[in-house]
């Protein structure tokens, strides 16, 4: 077998994400715009370079193998680089001061993010920033395949602490909380998680450590998921949801304090409520962060103590 580097081409990576997107042969040719026997050859040629299969014909189509696996997120990393070079180049060259993409969860804390984003667009006001605002688990694979410069969340699968390096920030306080003249506004709940199974609930998605935490501590108390509940990715359907109906909801204070300072929502008095682990800087272990990004971690530091010394 040759040197891989200089047999792969650009081609190539394209022809593994196309299989891995579509699933067969007369799809990931129709999408790249070529015909069936040329890609099927260009897969019979790669595979025998690589001196490995990476796709098993099945029936219904062509499922990876292990090896096309590992082949199928490197190529895709390599694609996510080159859009991100091909994106920065021609922002440079009409005069701009390139581009930064951050991925934060939501509720990792917004006033930190957008404060140390507002410093940096006052050092580089013709710097892109674009803000990619989702769940963890989401946020980490942009992350991973080069899509994201760098991250504020936390780890969501045990495989990224091999491949990210984290730095903490700070706790993420949760809170119950519920509409403005909700039944069990305005005094303790006895009872715990108890008093609450039958209450209905506006639930994130299984993915976020929010609901996560909040699965684990029913189950700890010997007690089902609440039945009546609506799921929503959304925060702010979320928001909304909690202001017109009877649900109650756990969401991190950043999330609903200025909902909670507006009288929209209220807190309620329940003992007994799960933690969340905190949040941090993340960053891909194997690259050293450009000079926008890097700057852009030293004002999330900044911002941070800040935060932390006000209390």
């Amino acid at each position: 077998m040759r040197d891989l580097a200089s047999y792969l081409k650009f081609r190539h990576f394209l022809l593994i994400q196309a299989l891995a997107e579509h699933g067969t042969m007369h799809a990931a040719a129709r999408g790249l715009n070529m015909t069936q026997s040329t890609m099927s050859k260009m897969l019979a040629d790669l595979e025998a370079e690589l001196d490995a299969p990476l796709f098993r014909r099945e029936p219904r189509g062509m499922a990876p193998t292990e090896l096309g696996e590992f082949a199928i997120g490197f190529a895709a990393t390599m694609l996510g680089h080159l859009g991100r070079f091909s994106e920065e180049f021609r922002d440079r060259r009409l005069g701009g001061a390139g581009t930064l993409v951050i991925g934060a969860i939501m509720g990792a804390a917004p006033d930190l993010v957008a404060r140390a984003v507002a410093d940096i667009k006052q050092l580089y006001p013709l710097l892109t920033v674009r803000m990619m605002g989702e769940t963890s688990d989401h946020i980490l694979e942009m992350l991973e395949t080069g899509d994201v410069d760098i991250a504020v969340g936390r780890f969501s699968d045990p495989r990224y602490r091999a491949i990210f390096d984290f730095e903490p920030l700070a706790l993420e306080p949760l809170a119950l909380v519920a509409r403005r003249g909700h039944a069990l506004a305005g005094r303790p709940v006895g009872g715990g998680l108890k008093a609450l199974a039958g209450q209905p609930w506006v639930l994130q998605p299984t993915t976020n450590p929010t609901r996560a935490v909040l699965e684990a501590a029913f189950h700890e108390a010997g007690l089902p998921m609440p039945r009546n509940q609506v799921e929503s990715v959304s925060v702010f359907a979320i928001l909304h949801l909690l202001q017109s109906s009877e649900a109650v909801a756990l969401l991190p204070l950043s999330v609903v304090a200025d909902h909670l300072k507006g009288g929209l929502l209220v807190k309620l008095d329940v003992t007994g409520l799960p933690a969340i682990p905190g949040f941090g800087i993340l960053t891909r272990r194997s690259e050293t962060l450009g000079p926008r990004a890097e700057h852009f971690r030293v004002l999330l530091r900044r911002r941070n103590a800040e935060r932390t010394e006000a209390g």
